[in-house]
C-alpha cells in the first residue's frame, strides 16, 4: 500500500491527488519531523498495549462530546427519535419519508436538492467558542470531544484536503481550531473525533461492504455536480480510501495535536455486519489504522503529551484487540467495575441537534444524568456527555440548564468524582448507592434523598483494611453520627439535609482497593 510506502519516508516527500484536492504528504506527516529517530511504540498491538492510561484522562472522569454539522441544518429523525445526525443518509435511504420533508424545508428535493446543497446552509453564524469554552467549564467538564468529520465527509477543520471543508463553504472559518484554542484556554483537554471510517457505505445503496454503488439520485448528482464526488464519494474501501482517511487524521494531529484519538466504530472489520471482513483492501484499512495509531503515539511523545485511544464497539467486536484503549460503546453502561472504559451518553436519543427534544424538552433529567456520571465513575468508567448544538451554533437552553445543573452538583461533590477509583464493590441496592475511593476515603454516593439511618453493606471481605474515623457530607458543615453494627456501618444523616440529586457521604479510613 502507498501508506507503507509513506510510513517509510516522513522525512520524504510524496504527492498525491486526493479528489479536486492536490496536496503533499511532506506537509501532512510534518508532526514526524518532531520525532526521535528511534519511536517508542512500534507496528503492532503488543506495543500499543503499552500505553499507559493518561491520569489527566483517568482523574477528569467527564467530558463533553459534540455532535454539529451540516445535518444539524435539518435537526429531524423520523418519529423525533434515533440520530439524527444520519440525516445524509437517510434522506436517500427513505425517500418516500424523507423528500416530502426536504421539499418543504427547502423547496426540492434530491437530486435537485441534496446534501451537498444543505452543506451552505451550515453558516454557524451565531456561534461564540468562548461562551462555549465557559459552559463547559462551569459544567465541570475536564475534557472536550468535537466532531471533526462524521461519516457525511465534511470537514469541521482547516482542511488543505477537500473543498468541502468548514473554512471553504458554509461558516467559512475553523470550528475544530477556535473550540481548540477557547476550551484549552480554561484548561481543559480537547480531542476532534474522526468518523470517516464508514464514509463509503454512507451515500451508497450498501452500508457495510468493501465496495457499493452510490444511491441513485447520488448518482445524478454528482453527474450534474461533479464537485459533489469529493463529498459524496469514495464509495469503495481500497487503497486511495484508506490513504485519504489516514492523511485527513494526520492533518488534524498536526494542526491541532489532539490530547485524545476518538475514532468510531468500524462496522467492516467484523463479521456481524460485514461478510467481506477479511477483503485484502478491508484488511489492510484496519493495518493502516494500527499504524496510525502507533504514529500518533510516538509524535505525541515528542509533543510530552499523554495519550490515550479509545476502543469502540459492542462486546465481541471492539476495533482492536482489549487492551489497546479504552473501551467505549454508544451509551454504554456497565453492571460491574470493568477495565478503563467511557460511556459517549446522548442527552436524549439523538447525537446530533433533533429539533423535536429541543421542543418537547425531552432531554434526560439533571439527576438522571448526575446518577449516571455517579454510576459510570464508581464503575471505573468516564462519562463523555454529547450535545446537539442548533445548526447556527446556539445551544439549546435545556441543554445548557441541565450542564449547569451537573455543575452545581460537582461544585459541592467532586470530591467525590474526580480523582477518584472503584472499590471494592461499585454499588449498592438498598439504599441506592455508588461508591468511589480516594486516598484514605471511601465515598458514599447516595441516589435518594436520606431522610433517615440507613447502612453501608459491609462483610468481612470489604470491610478488610477499613477503620472509620469520620464521617462528613461534602457541602454540610452538620457533625454526622455512625456506629458499626452487625450489617456494616450505619450512618444518621443531618435532619437538614442540604443539596438535591445525590448526597456524598465521605467515610475517612484505610479505603482498600
Amino acid at each position: 500500500m502507498i501508506y507503507t510506502k509513506i510510513s517509510s519516508l516522513l522525512g520524504g516527500k510524496l504527492s498525491l491527488v486526493v479528489g479536486l484536492a492536490v496536496f503533499s504528504f511532506a506537509a501532512q506527516l510534518s508532526v514526524g519531523e518532531e520525532r526521535s529517530e528511534e519511536k517508542k511504540f512500534d507496528y503492532s498491538w503488543e506495543s500499543l498495549k503499552t500505553q499507559p492510561i493518561p491520569q489527566w484522562f483517568d482523574d477528569g472522569k467527564f467530558g463533553i462530546f459534540i455532535h454539529w454539522g451540516p445535518y444539524s441544518v435539518v435537526g429531524y429523525s423520523e418519529g423525533g427519535v434515533g440520530y439524527a445526525e444520519h440525516i445524509p443518509k437517510q434522506m436517500y435511504r427513505d425517500s418516500e419519508h424523507y423528500y416530502p420533508l426536504i421539499e418543504e424545508r427547502f423547496g426540492a428535493h434530491p437530486p435537485e436538492f441534496g446534501y451537498k446543497d444543505i452543506v451552505p446552509l451550515f453558516t454557524a453564524s451565531d456561534w461564540d467558542p468562548d461562551e462555549w469554552a465557559v459552559l463547559f467549564s462551569k459544567a465541570g467538564a475536564r475534557y472536550v470531544v468535537m466532531t471533526a468529520e462524521h461519516h457525511d465527509g465534511y470537514a469541521m477543520w482547516d482542511s488543505e484536503l477537500t473543498p468541502w471543508a468548514a473554512t471553504k463553504t458554509g461558516p467559512m472559518r475553523d470550528l475544530v481550531g477556535d473550540l481548540g484554542k477557547a476550551v484549552r484556554t480554561k484548561g481543559l483537554k480537547y480531542a476532534p473525533s474522526y468518523h470517516r471510517e464508514r464514509h463509503n457505505g454512507f451515500f451508497a445503496l450498501e452500508r457495510y461492504a468493501q465496495a457499493s454503488p452510490p444511491h441513485p439520485d447520488v448518482a445524478e448528482e454528482m453527474g450534474r455536480v461533479p464537485e459533489a464526488k469529493s463529498l459524496y464519494g469514495p464509495f469503495q474501501i481500497d487503497e486511495d480510501f484508506v490513504d485519504q482517511y489516514v492523511a485527513r487524521w494526520k492533518e488534524i494531529e498536526r494542526k491541532y495535536k489532539p490530547d485524545l484519538m476518538w475514532l468510531d466504530h468500524v462496522p467492516v472489520f467484523h463479521d456481524r455486519w460485514c461478510e467481506e471482513y477479511n477483503h485484502p483492501d478491508i484488511r489492510n484499512f484496519h493495518t493502516a489504522l494500527q499504524r496510525m495509531i502507533a504514529d500518533y503515539y510516538n509524535a505525541a511523545e515528542s509533543w510530552g503529551k499523554d495519550v490515550y485511544v479509545n476502543n469502540k464497539g459492542p462486546d465481541g467486536a471492539h476495533n482492536w484487540p482489549l487492551g489497546v484503549g479504552f473501551r467505549e460503546a454508544d451509551n454504554l453502561e456497565l453492571e460491574s467495575i470493568s477495565t478503563k472504559w467511557q460511556n459517549p451518553a446522548t442527552l436524549g436519543t439523538s447525537y446530533g441537534y433533533l429539533e423535536a427534544e429541543e421542543v418537547g424538552d425531552l432531554y434526560k433529567s439533571p439527576t438522571e444524568l448526575i446518577h449516571l456520571l455517579c454510576d459510570v465513575v464508581s464503575k471505573n468508567g468516564n462519562l463523555l456527555l454529547n450535545i446537539g448544538p442548533r445548526a447556527d451554533g446556539i445551544i439549546p437552553d435545556g441543554m445548557q440548564m441541565r450542564l449547569l445543573a451537573m455543575g452545581k452538583w460537582l461544585d459541592v461533590n467532586g470530591d467525590s468524582i474526580y480523582g477518584t477509583r472503584p472499590w471494592k464493590i461499585a454499588k449498592q441496592k438498598d439504599p441506592n448507592i455508588r461508591f468511589t475511593t480516594k486516598d484514605d476515603a471511601l465515598y458514599a454516593i447516595v441516589f435518594d434523598k436520606p431522610t433517615g439511618p440507613f447502612v453501608v453493606e459491609m462483610d468481612r471481605d470489604n470491610s478488610k483494611g477499613f477503620e472509620v474515623e469520620e464521617i462528613s457530607l461534602l457541602g454540610s458543615n452538620a457533625l454526622i453520627k455512625w456506629s458499626l453494627t452487625d450489617r456494616g456501618l450505619r450512618i444518621v444523616p443531618p435532619s437538614d439535609l442540604p443539596g438535591e440529586h445525590a448526597w456524598s457521604f465521605r467515610i475517612k479510613g484505610v479505603a482498600s482497593r
